[in-house]
């Protein structure tokens, strides 16, 4: 009896405690609505239909359903019919900078493998931070090898973006390294960091994680270019990317923005995205934000908007050449009515007696 009572208590600490945690982190089904034709995972729990952008699971409490979430900031405003945006992470490795672009306002952080010495352990300790901070971490991966696609999804990412993508084919393999049974081939796995570590059963879980994953080949090659509304066809696709600089390379007309012939690449890409709907991405263009306004026309939903680098040189030139015009401004206020520098004439005064002292202490200690 007293072993059955113990049991018993066990049972309703942990029954309570996953009240809580649910109640705290997560919405009841009655609040929980299909937002639009993007979501295509559902669950059927006790013959009900749940449908949402981000679930991941669902647990009976008593008589209420509630259904767990997995956050994304970058996809929840752009189905808010919003542009969202994104800080690029190429230089700081540490947890602090996804809190730091949350409080700044961004509604993602873009950790760039391909163009950062950064390894898949950094970006997995940035991503699971950004989780925290209620901000959704999207990498672009070196390639798309399964070894980095499906590594870069298990250690947080809720995005990943792809280069070099030139196929048809190229697409596939990018959507079977990222997404679960039926629509991918990527591994199975449990106590993900997007579930808090939480164990979930991989039947919920697993087609819940595809439609929270988003998987964003790139738009920056002639090739894909031409078969741009097939790439954008291939299931399991939720957005494409434009790489403007690698593109206009590409066309021989290297950062040449403002060329007809990106303007319909825009259009052409953008029309392609529509027909299919999914989103699109404008990269390379935190420079020309006049240019980024006029392609969110053809339909651009979120911006690669900066990056960690140039914003640190440019925030500390600016503040660089704020303090030389202060100085200069404090050199002349300091010049005397006779066009002699007070600063320097006390500097000469200091210097005449630290002379004279020398010359006294030298001959004291010439004789000692």
């Amino acid at each position: 009896m007293c072993s059955q009572h113990i049991s018993n208590i066990y049972q309703w600490l942990a029954s309570c405690c996953e009240r809580l945690y649910i109640k705290e982190h997560f919405v009841t089904s009655k609040n929980t609505t299909r937002l639009d034709s993007h979501s295509t995972a559902s669950v059927n729990i006790e013959h009900h239909h749940f449908t949402s952008k981000s679930l991941i699971g669902i647990a009976n409490m008593g008589h209420e359903t509630t259904a767990m979430t997995i956050p994304n900031s970058l996809k929840e405003k752009i189905l808010r019919g919003e542009v969202a945006y994104t800080l690029s992470v190429k230089m700081v490795r540490t947890v602090e900078l996804p809190m730091i672009a949350k409080t700044a306002g961004f509604d993602g952080i873009l950790i760039d493998m391909e163009h950062s010495s950064f390894d898949l352990d950094t970006t997995s300790q940035l991503c699971i931070a950004a989780l925290y901070a209620g901000i959704a971490p999207i990498v672009r991966s070196p390639t798309k090898e399964p070894f980095f696609v499906s590594r870069i999804l298990d250690g947080g990412a809720v995005g990943v973006i792809v280069p070099h993508i030139k196929t048809v084919r190229d697409a596939e393999e990018v959507v079977e390294a990222a997404k679960f049974h039926p629509l991918g081939k990527r591994s199975a796995t449990s106590g993900l960091p997007h579930l808090q570590y939480r164990h979930v059963p991989a039947k919920v879980a697993n087609p819940i994680c595809n439609d929270a994953t988003l998987v964003i080949p790139m738009i920056e090659t002639l090739e894909a270019l031409e078969d741009v509304d097939a790439i954008a066809a291939v299931p399991g696709i939720d957005s494409l990317l434009i790489g403007t600089n690698d593109l206009t390379a590409e066309m021989g007309i290297p950062g040449d923005y403002e060329n007809p012939r990106l303007t319909a690449a825009y259009e052409k890409v953008g029309a392609a995205c529509r027909r299919n709907n999914i989103f699109l991405g404008c990269g390379g263009l935190h420079s020309r934000l006049d240019l980024v306004e006029k392609f969110c026309e053809f339909g651009v939903d979120w911006v690669m908007a900066a990056t960690d680098a140039p914003l640190l040189i440019a925030g500390a030139t600016k503040r660089a050449s704020e303090m030389s015009a202060l100085n200069q401004r404090v050199k002349s206020s300091r010049m005397s009515e006779n066009g002699h520098d007070k600063g320097a004439g006390a500097a000469q005064r200091n210097g005449v007696e630290k002379v004279l002292n020398g010359q006294s202490e030298g001959l004291t200690n010439g004789v000692h």
